[in-house]
């Protein structure tokens, strides 16, 4: 039977392995806990390492014009330019977490 392990378990060992001088994994092995789960939990419990999955879960779709040439002429509040020479004009602005995803995602693009 596998054992079930709750949060307050996982908090304790994150806040004593982060305490610890030595790596996390020989303070798992210690501990005899994975030290897979225990990474897994520092991730999951430390608010500022938000994963990428999680800020795309918070994104909305928006509509989207893909064209050419300017045809005419909208008036948007924003307009963001990129390298590449494409131009996003946006009504509001974005998340910032959404913004540095776009960059992630166009580097390299030409």
């Amino acid at each position: 039977m596998k054992k079930i392990m709750g949060l307050a378990f996982w908090q304790k060992h994150v806040a004593a392995a982060k305490l610890e001088e030595g790596s996390t994994s020989a303070y798992a092995k210690c501990h005899g806990i994975s030290a897979k789960s225990l990474y897994y939990w520092r991730r999951k419990l430390n608010p500022a390492t938000k994963s990428r999955s999680d800020v795309c879960q918070a994104s909305q779709f928006v509509a989207l014009r893909v064209a050419d040439k300017v045809i005419e002429q909208r008036s948007s509040n924003y307009t963001l330019v990129l390298a590449s020479g494409m131009r996003l004009e946006m009504a509001a602005l974005p998340a910032p977490e959404w913004l540095a995803n776009l960059a992630r995602a166009v580097q390299g693009v030409r």
